[in-house]
């Protein structure tokens, strides 16, 4: 091989070696207080975003179930997988991250938080292998978890993760789930009339739900409640504010919530030029 051909492929090789993709660093998993994964590789997040529970409004039972739930978690006590299902708004993430905060900041427990995509189901086995080493515990959180109608490899993984099968998630691991139904999976009223067995549909799709331990349902925001999550944020950050400006801002938006009445707080602070 002649030098100058030997020099133009030594220059190919270099020119490709600065185009390529760096390698991922390792993650350390002890480290960070929560971390996100892809389906192939994690990152850390330094900082978890989330409310000091004393903001968490409107959800008193619910939020005293998970709270316990994941501070049994965190001190390495037996505790559940958890499905947080109902109404859009209604602060089911943001309670899962605040007793996550809770658990680490007033408790002192290392704690940490690994949020799943819902696209990276299929990488869970592969999550819990890496996750199954590591000396601390981790809460795997899945957001807003739904399956398409027809879709049943998906259901049947997550039972196999939640209980039973080789591929099972570890002991220093639980599942956080949150989904918009009880059932995950889509249903019609179809099922309901199958003349051939006609609850075994629906009952296989509330199978699912019964692998959690706790099955904590969030409904519908009243007026009352709407207006009583608006009084504890309106008092905890100093703001005034009137209940007919704030049914007339839930007209507006076409319903109640938690969610609703946080941005309605956002817009009061807002109007007097104040940070939250």
């Amino acid at each position: 091989m002649s030098d100058q051909l030997t020099a133009q492929i030594e220059r190919v090789i270099a020119a490709l070696e600065r185009i390529a993709a760096p390698t991922a660093s390792p993650i350390d998993w002890s480290a960070a207080p929560a971390y996100v994964w892809n389906g192939i590789q994690p990152r850390a997040v330094a900082t978890i975003e989330a409310a000091s529970l004393d903001l968490i409004y409107g959800v008193d039972e619910q939020k005293a179930k998970v709270v316990d739930n994941v501070l049994r978690h965190a001190h390495g006590h037996a505790a559940h997988d958890m499905l947080l299902w109902g109404s859009r708004g209604m602060g089911k993430s943001a309670l899962l991250r605040a007793s996550l905060r809770h658990a680490r900041e007033d408790h002192g427990t290392d704690l940490a938080l690994v949020q799943v995509a819902p696209d990276a189901l299929s990488s869970l086995t592969t999550l819990f292998s890496v996750l199954r080493d590591v000396n601390r515990p981790f809460l795997v959180f899945i957001d807003d978890l739904g399956f398409e109608e027809g879709d049943t490899a998906g259901p049947r993984a997550l039972r196999s993760w939640l209980e039973g099968g080789v591929e099972a998630r570890p002991r220093n691991v639980r599942l956080a789930v949150t989904a918009n139904r009880r059932a995950i999976v889509s249903r019609h009223m179809s099922e309901q009339d199958d003349p051939i067995n006609p609850r075994d549909a629906v009952d296989d799709q509330l199978a699912l739900a019964d692998r959690f331990g706790l099955s904590i349902g969030f409904h519908n925001c009243s007026q009352d409640d709407y207006l009583g999550i608006i009084r504890g944020y309106a008092a905890a950050y100093g703001l005034e504010w009137e209940v007919s400006d704030a049914l007339e801002w839930s007209k507006r938006r076409g319903g109640r919530s938690g969610r609703i009445a946080s941005h309605y707080i956002t817009e009061l602070a807002g109007r007097v030029g104040k940070q939250i």
